[in-house]
């Protein structure tokens, strides 16, 4: 399993509850078509944040990690439905700092296998 871990800013005149939609037509897409194994967005509370955190993080997780290279195939063809789905979530989006997280300690140990 891994989870992307997306913190994002909209722009000053997108509303939280659009872009929550968006984001929930987009990601339920995904998942129907066995792309994504779940998600969940989340706000900022009160405000509460120090540093670089920004007002949504959204976390994506994959089943593993060649689902990443399938999830990118399947995009790269993406249809009319699911090139709208995407425009709708990104259009509101100011700016994503996005990372790819797993579990650890993991049980393969890939701290310890090295290609080179």
């Amino acid at each position: 399993m891994h989870v992307c871990h997306c913190m994002i800013e909209l722009h000053n005149d997108a509303r939280a509850l659009a872009f929550a939609a968006a984001v929930e037509q987009w990601m339920s897409h995904l998942q129907d078509r066995g792309l994504i194994a779940d998600w969940r967005l989340m706000r900022r509370t009160l405000g509460l944040a120090a540093g670089a955190h920004t007002d949504f993080i959204l976390e994506i997780t994959l089943p593993g990690f060649a689902a990443l290279d399938d999830l990118f195939a399947t995009l790269a063809n993406a249809d009319d439905d699911s090139v709208r789905r995407y425009d709708l979530v990104h259009q509101m989006i100011a700016r994503a700092d996005s990372g790819l997280y797993r579990p650890f300690p993991d049980p393969h140990g890939c701290e310890r296998i090295a290609l080179v």
